[in-house]
């Protein structure tokens, strides 16, 4: 009889558990990032499925077109990317764009061994699985990149692609071989020791072809990594003085070889995505020096102060107006832009004032 009530006991607990396990699980609602969305692709070059994650820019407008930021190991990494792109993007550093994260798909992938076949150009020892480097970067030119122009309206030619560890010798392999495929390269603690240093003979094969395709390459390092054998490596590659390949590296104190991400991904981003203020005239620059009405109560005036414009607020603030053409200027760490207007007769009458709710027109009064 203890024995029967015993059982009943223990059933009794397993069936309520599970009932209430249930009953918490269905009550709880699930995160999601909002503004965001699930595609998926099958590959016949890699016969594998993937998952791709999609970010949208705010205010999307279909109707324009967007550079793609496309990163890897999306199953880590996407949430991080999501939130370092809103923050580069609100401080003005990054343009709109859309951010597509590649990972796998099917039924229980294991990124752990599906990244070590795909994002490495060699088989090795310790990886027998690996070597899928060629067949991943044809499947990204000739199935990811089709697949993502033929649902949204990208801008030709401008393509991030990011990626850490093996995700960023992946990069690396990319850009050597593929370089103008992206223009952008944004990649932290690449494993550029795979296979006693195996990405090097890439690089050669880069330096054989004379690439003269202008791209823009960040690559970043913890301070607690190999530090010597990363700085060797892109000493190497900045001695060499390639055409067109503008390189910046950075060795972030303080961070591991996975911390590293959130500081090398957002200093990145605004390296490769960094614009030139051009130097102007003084007769361009004088067209603009006046008073301007932002609404009713608040005016600014803009001065000419060693070659550059600076627009001064109520208050005693200061906004330095760098141009990006004759007509067109921003504020570095801010979302504040200014489009100057003219009308028949080439005097300036105002500008648009474009700021994170919108644009306005912006009268000058004098």
């Amino acid at each position: 009889m203890k024995k029967i009530i015993s059982l009943f006991v223990t059933l009794f607990f397993m069936m309520g558990s599970n009932f209430y396990a249930q009953q918490s699980d269905d009550s709880i609602p699930e995160v999601k990032i909002a503004g965001t969305q699930l595609l998926q692709i099958h590959s016949s070059i890699v016969d594998q499925d993937y998952n791709l994650y999609i970010n949208l820019p705010g205010n999307f407008d279909a109707s324009k077109t967007y550079p793609v930021i496309y990163l890897l190991d999306a199953q880590w990494d996407f949430p991080l990317l999501n939130a370092i792109y809103g923050q580069e993007y609100f401080d003005g550093f990054i343009p709109a764009a859309i951010v597509v994260g590649i990972t796998w798909g099917g039924v229980n992938p294991n990124p752990d061994i599906l990244r070590a076949r795909d994002f490495t150009p060699t088989k090795t020892m310790q990886s027998p699985m690996g070597g899928g480097a060629e067949k991943f970067l044809s499947f990204i030119k000739t199935e990811l990149i089709p697949f993502i122009d033929s649902k949204f309206n990208t801008k030709p030619g401008e393509r991030t692609l990011m990626g850490s560890s093996l995700g960023g010798l992946f990069t690396l392999y990319a850009m050597f071989n593929e370089t103008s495929l992206f223009n952008h390269y944004v990649l932290t603690s690449p494993a550029i020791g795979w296979d006693r240093g195996i990405i090097s003979s890439y690089e050669k094969k880069y330096a054989e072809g004379g690439s003269e395709i202008p791209v823009r390459l960040s690559m970043a390092v913890g301070g607690y990594e190999d530090v010597d054998s990363f700085q060797k490596f892109a000493d190497n590659l900045k001695e060499k003085n390639y055409n067109g390949l503008a390189l910046e590296t950075f060795v972030l104190d303080g961070f591991g070889h996975s911390g590293g991400k959130a500081e090398g991904y957002s200093r990145g981003l605004q390296y490769v995505f960094k614009i030139k203020p051009l130097i102007l005239s003084d007769y361009i620059l004088d067209q603009y020096v006046g008073t301007y009405q932002i609404n009713p109560l608040v005016k600014i005036n803009v001065i000419k102060e060693s070659n550059n414009l600076i627009g001064e607020t109520p208050g005693g603030g200061r906004l330095k107006l760098n141009a990006e053409s004759e007509t067109d200027f921003f504020v570095i760490g801010q979302y504040l832009k200014a489009h100057f207007e003219k009308d028949k007769d080439g005097k300036v009458t105002g500008f648009q004032l474009e700021q994170y709710g919108g644009k306005q027109s912006v009268k000058k009064t004098d």
